[in-house]
């Protein structure tokens, strides 16, 4: 279980958020938890550390998440 506040390296990889696709390159955006969005299945929110084509909060399912 991930907390608010807690640093994270999240999978992009080829998912489309807000319009934005993101190349199978973007595997280790750095960010922080803001919260759980969802509990079933787990999916929380994210803020990037850098803005990605505008997108910086970023809802991801639990298993795209690895803590730093």
């Amino acid at each position: 279980m991930l907390q608010p506040n807690q640093r994270v390296s999240v999978d992009l990889s080829n998912l489309t958020i807000k319009g934005v696709h993101f190349s199978q390159n973007v595997q280790k955006a750095l960010g922080t938890v803001v919260e759980q969005v969802s509990s079933e299945p787990p999916v929380y929110l994210v803020e990037l550390v850098f803005s990605f084509k505008g997108i910086k909060r970023v809802e991801v399912p639990s298993e795209r998440i690895h803590p730093v």
